[in-house]
């Protein structure tokens, strides 16, 4: 603020010059608080800036280049003032019948900076400065030059009561973290609009409820329409604040859901050295939205339930509620990464990646914790593509060309099954890494073989990426493996090898069998949570096929979020639900590094020892 005080001086009456300097300061402030903002954007290498105001209350924005005179922009705001000035007045003469008059003379147009004027023939890259004011007739407009800006300010959709709203943010030089919410409820009908939550100076119909990124209205909000107020900020600076009013009011809950009583367990975050891993299935909108999906699959649930802005919610108050560190998805569709999975964990402090699935509208997606991980690198590749461009697999993709029908082959190679691999490094000790791979293998019932063979690029691209990127960083594989505990791929990860007796290679008949033997390059890899009946439960499949994988020899679990119970799974008869959004049940534990464990462990045992030892 005080940097603009000398632009304005020369505003002022030569008495109020004569003041105080307090008074004069008072002054000043007064003025630039009354003053319009006039935002100017400019960004060295861009041809252009832009120059937003409102005059009589039309909101003008002007491209101008930068490399012109301010002249030019001046005389372009005098012309555009003059032309709004003259049809007001010619509206006016119509309504009275009176005689048409001169034309409008040019309104006087000045950019003040310092207390002087600027010179016509300062570039406008350098005459715009932020502070200074640009005087248009009698009005004075405060010039902010790249001032924090929202470039995206969307309220979601549906707003369910007890669950959380997250508005879908960006802002353009400023920081998220830095900015200021303040949420409002629509006063309802019966409402009373006196009240502690009452602001002064604001619509009375609208009273304060919260403050902060993410607010959760409550049930007394049911029925009220939402308001946003957000003004970005970057450490003192702050922007134009947006007010951003919901569309729809906020709906009753579902009441209990199937992961409410799993948050009990998850209130607070995991402290270092352990972490917490999620791995979920949260079913495509693209697949739920199928005639199939609604007739055949999921006939039992309510078509409402099945709709995506409902479902969004209770994901993302489920996972949410988890606190996780490490957070693996699978059948993402990109909307729903973009537009809610990013504004909500986003606001929870997690950043994500995603890698599409080609030929198919979704794909899988990781989150971490930024507070304890950094992102150093991402190796993700689509299966079938891999198996024929990279000499790695050669050996593999000669073995499975070796069967003389290649109708397995050709089964394969039209599989768009992709691998997330993500190396991030541990923020508290600095060198340590982990390697997090997230996959969701081919779906069908007889697809054992073809399983097999994804897994046995998988297991071959994250031994090489670990070896030239990561050695030594243990890892974490995650995802819906759509294998049993008896499949093959199972007993590849648990147990290193494949026989080539085994049922799998022949799963889909004799003519494409592919019988081999099949190695993993991994010690035997353990279940972090174990073999539950099932993680995936519809009404006509009930099964074990999600897994969070981990080396026993580098990680050992420190404790397992119980799943549902059976009862809260079958209220609704299966799933999805209206108390559950997939048809998938997510897997939750905590996990410690091994070498770290036994070092706090030895220093907790020295420190309950005689003081002599120190």
């Amino acid at each position: 603020m005080l940097n603009r005080l000398p632009a304005v001086l020369s505003l002022f009456p030569r008495r109020l010059l004569l003041s105080s300097p307090k008074t004069v300061t008072r002054a000043c402030h007064r003025l630039l608080r009354t003053m319009e903002p006039a935002v100017v954007r400019c960004l060295p290498g861009e041809p252009k800036l832009t120059i937003s105001f409102t005059l009589d209350g039309s909101k003008k924005q002007m491209l101008r280049d930068q490399d012109e005179p301010l002249a030019k922009a001046l005389a372009r705001i005098s012309n555009g003032f003059a032309k709004g000035l003259g049809k007001a007045k010619k509206t006016k003469r119509r309504k009275s019948q009176q005689p048409s008059e001169a034309p409008q003379p040019a309104a006087v147009v000045k950019l003040f900076f310092g207390g002087d004027e600027v010179p016509d023939t300062e570039l406008n890259s350098e005459a715009w400065r932020d502070g200074a004011v640009l005087q248009v007739g009698d009005l004075q407009y405060s010039v902010h030059r790249n001032s924090p800006t929202f470039t995206t300010a969307e309220l979601p959709v549906s707003l369910l009561a007890e669950f959380p709203v997250c508005p879908k943010l960006e802002v353009e030089f400023g920081d998220l973290q830095e900015c200021e919410f303040t949420w409002f409820k629509e006063t309802g009908p019966d409402t009373s609009s006196e009240g502690p939550g009452e602001v002064e100076g604001q619509d009375p119909s609208w009273t304060q409820v919260g403050c902060g990124r993410v607010h959760i209205p409550s049930n007394k909000d049911i029925g009220c329409r939402l308001k946003l107020r957000c003004t970005p900020k970057d450490g003192g600076r702050s922007g134009l604040a947006k007010e951003l009013v919901s569309v729809g009011a906020v709906e009753a809950g579902p009441g209990m859901c199937t992961f409410d009583d799993r948050h009990a367990y998850t209130v607070k975050e995991a402290e270092w050295p352990t972490m917490r891993v999620v791995s979920y299935n949260i079913l495509a909108d693209v697949y739920a939205q199928t005639e199939l999906s609604k007739t055949v699959l999921y006939p039992y649930c309510a078509p409402y339930a099945l709709q995506l802005d409902y479902r969004q919610n209770l994901i993302k108050k489920e996972l949410a509620g988890y606190n996780a560190d490490i957070i693996c998805l699978q059948e993402v569709d990109p909307e729903v990464f973009e537009d809610s999975l990013i504004p909500a964990l986003d606001a929870f402090g997690l950043d994500g990646v995603f890698k599409l699935k080609e030929r198919q509208h979704e794909g899988l997606s990781t989150f971490y914790r930024r507070s304890k991980f950094q992102l150093l690198s991402r190796h993700d590749i689509m299966l079938s593509e891999a198996l024929t461009s990279d000499p790695i697999h050669s050996e593999l993709l000669e073995r499975v060309s070796a069967n003389s029908d290649l109708t397995l082959k050709d089964r394969i190679l039209k599989r768009s099954t992709s691998l997330q691999v993500s190396i991030l490094e541990d923020l508290k000790t600095p060198g340590r890494k982990v390697c997090v791979a997230n996959t969701h293998l081919y779906w069908h019932p007889k697809g054992g073989n073809v399983r097999l063979v994804q897994m046995g690029v998988a297991l071959k691209h994250l031994s090489h990426v670990i070896r030239e990127v990561a050695p030594g960083a243990p890892l974490l594989f995650c995802g819906d493996f759509n294998s049993t505990p008896s499949s093959g791929v199972f007993q590849l990860l648990t147990e290193v090898v494949v026989p080539q007796q085994h049922a799998d290679w022949s799963s889909s008949g004799p003519e494409e069998s592919c019988s081999m033997e099949l190695l993993s390059g991994f010690p035997p890899l353990l279940s972090a949570c174990g073999q539950p009946a099932y993680t995936n439960y519809v009404g006509g499949f009930q099964g074990c096929l999600d897994y969070i994988f981990i080396q026993p020899d580098s990680m050992q679990v420190e404790q397992m979020i119980p799943l549902p119970s059976h009862q809260e799974v079958t209220t609704y008869k299966a799933l999805p639900s209206v108390a559950h959004p997939s048809d998938h049940i997510a897997l939750v534990f905590l996990r410690v590094i091994r070498g770290v464990s036994l070092i706090l462990n030895l220093l907790d045992s020295l420190e309950s020892t005689d003081p002599g030892w120190f």
